[in-house]
């Protein structure tokens, strides 16, 4: 599968279409999370990017490819639980198309807006992200539209291009953790890696209320799981991508999974220690290094801020729940 894999010029030649739209974002290292951790952490903020969410280099370049290839294009569908969505209505109205998102229902209502607010012609159907791809799909075929998959080489070469600023800023990086949906964001992490020829080790990162990708992972083989995550709806994939699971067992070194209690940790965490705000799935990877911190001492590490779309309402419940030390202690003091 190494073949599905964008080139070093094709993740170039992709990133001159993502900054005609947008900057690169930048990375930081901060003394909080550094002191939290105990050891060296970048973060790339993606949560930098015009949309809030990495998805839009995807968007950007997949559309900038359609657009050249099919020129009297009708519109496109796809369907997402928001950043994808976002992706692919910024893109499509840079090209002047319609574009018509499906989305489950209870989607978060600010992710919604948001798509609406770019043109998005949106549509609620089904309980989960694979019943809204799966009336996607039908609702192409039945209107002519082009469907966009939540995976494809062109998604990984706009996504590989955050991960080259990362890796040509800090080239000696020994581990990348990064959260897994449907797989283009690990794929491209793999993809500049190599691309670059250099050996840091990749972790792919899932919820532990939506294990398809980590079963199918662990086992070799595709495994469908149910989602109950309620925190990281960018995670919740019930049934893994073939292209992108052959790719993740080729190229990444293991797969965690982040409770939902420690995703909201890290959340909150990202907030008090730098100010900015994460979303569920966009703090992921920073939820698997402190779960696996024991292990990460001494070592160089990078994470991923991959997403800032949050409800304000879930945020301020986060921002409200106690810290994990402070109930640690207080849970000690009533056993005393």
């Amino acid at each position: 599968m190494t073949t599905l894999l964008p080139t070093l010029s094709e993740i170039d030649a992709a990133a001159t279409t993502v900054y005609a739209a947008m900057p690169a974002t930048p990375q930081y290292s901060w003394p909080l999370l550094n002191q939290a951790l105990g050891t060296e952490l970048w973060v790339k903020h993606e949560n930098h990017t015009p949309t809030s969410a990495f998805k839009i280099r995807g968007g950007l370049v997949y559309l900038q490819a359609l657009r050249t290839n099919q020129p009297h294009l009708r519109g496109v569908i796809s369907a997402t639980r928001g950043n994808h969505g976002q992706s692919v209505g910024l893109a499509a109205r840079r090209h002047g198309l319609a574009a018509t998102i499906v989305v489950p229902r209870g989607n978060s209502r600010e992710k919604n807006a948001a798509m609406r607010a770019l043109g998005v012609t949106l549509i609620e159907h089904g309980n989960e992200f694979q019943e809204s791809r799966e009336h996607a799909a039908l609702l192409s075929a039945r209107d002519d539209l082009h469907m966009i998959p939540s995976f494809h080489r062109d998604l990984v070469s706009g996504v590989a291009t955050a991960w080259m600023e990362l890796l040509r800023a800090q080239p000696d990086l020994d581990v990348l953790l990064v959260p897994v949906g449907q797989g283009s964001g690990v794929c491209a992490a793999v993809a500049a890696r190599n691309a670059l020829g250099l050996r840091t080790r990749i972790i792919g990162v899932v919820s532990a209320h939506a294990l398809a990708y980590k079963l199918s992972f662990d086992s070799g083989s595709r495994v469908e799981s149910p989602v109950t995550t309620v925190l990281a709806d960018g995670m919740a994939c019930r049934a893994p991508d073939s292209d992108s699971l052959a790719i993740m067992q080729a190229h990444v070194d293991e797969v965690l999974a982040v409770s939902d209690d420690e995703v909201a940790a890290a959340m909150k965490l990202y907030f008090t220690a730098t100010h900015n705000v994460a979303e569920g799935a966009g703090a992921a990877a920073l939820a698997a290094a402190l779960q696996i911190r024991a292990r990460l001492q001494g070592l160089k590490v990078g994470v991923t801020l991959s997403g800032g779309n949050v409800d304000h309402d879930m945020f301020m419940q986060i921002l409200a729940r106690p810290d994990q030390d402070a109930a640690a202690d207080n849970q000690e003091r009533r056993r005393a």
